[in-house]
């Protein structure tokens, strides 16, 4: 099969994955069970995109300026600083550390 073969697949499989979504009944959806587990779910993964983000440059964990900047805007969100405003304190505490030859 062709790129364009495997692209379209991905494409119809995609589609028919979010089609089924409108499948399920409502009392499967509002079972308080799965209220707690799509919760979870949504929790763990943008967990991991956050530590992938910060922890990992390729197939190495480095340990670099998105480290501090992480802890910032940890700290930030502890104290319930804006959101705009933890986003920034992360960008400048990440150009500070770089600026001073760190990661």
């Amino acid at each position: 099969m062709s790129l364009w073969g495997w692209i379209v697949l991905a494409c119809l499989a995609a589609y028919g994955l979010k089609v089924s979504g409108y499948l399920v009944p409502d009392r499967v959806l509002e079972h308080p069970a799965m209220t707690r587990l799509t919760t979870v779910l949504t929790i763990g993964l943008l967990s991991a995109l956050v530590v992938t983000n910060t922890f990992a440059s390729g197939p190495a964990l480095v340990l670099d300026a998105r480290v501090v900047a992480l802890v910032v805007a940890v700290v930030a969100l502890a104290l319930r600083a804006p959101f705009l405003l933890v986003v920034v304190l992360g960008a400048v505490a990440a150009a500070l550390t770089r600026l001073l030859g760190w990661g």
